[in-house]
């Protein structure tokens, strides 16, 4: 192993908190992760943050860096793409936290609306 290679960190991971579609909760990703020899995990569910209280306590017990965020489906003309949103500071968690109540306001329960144009 390579001591001068920076530490990896995966960017867009699901937990079980991202309703069919991720399988394991926090507990199992950041075991795995820090199996791996990870120095960070983003948790980035699905127009949630609710998977990140448990990453927090986990992350901290292991001794990786947690990177919390959320994975959107944005409707664009053409079709679809995928964001994902991670935060660098506290006023862009704020931010994030906006953008969610928002897109789930502009749609039934349970689910959400963002689109391109709006």
């Amino acid at each position: 192993m390579h001591t001068d290679l920076p530490g990896y960190a995966e960017l867009h991971c699901l937990s079980a908190f991202s309703f069919q579609r991720g399988a394991s909760i926090a507990e199992e990703l950041f075991a795995r992760a820090a199996g791996q020899g990870y120095r960070a995990l983003a948790i980035t569910d699905e127009c949630s943050v609710a998977g990140v209280v448990r990453a927090h306590g986990e992350a901290k017990r292991l001794g990786l860096q947690l990177l919390p965020g959320a994975e959107f489906v944005v409707a664009a003309p053409g079709g679809s793409f995928t964001l994902v949103a991670l935060p660098h500071n506290l006023q862009g968690w704020g931010n994030l936290c906006e953008f969610i109540t928002l897109a789930r306001r502009a749609a039934p329960k349970g689910q959400y609306r963002l689109l391109w144009k709006e």
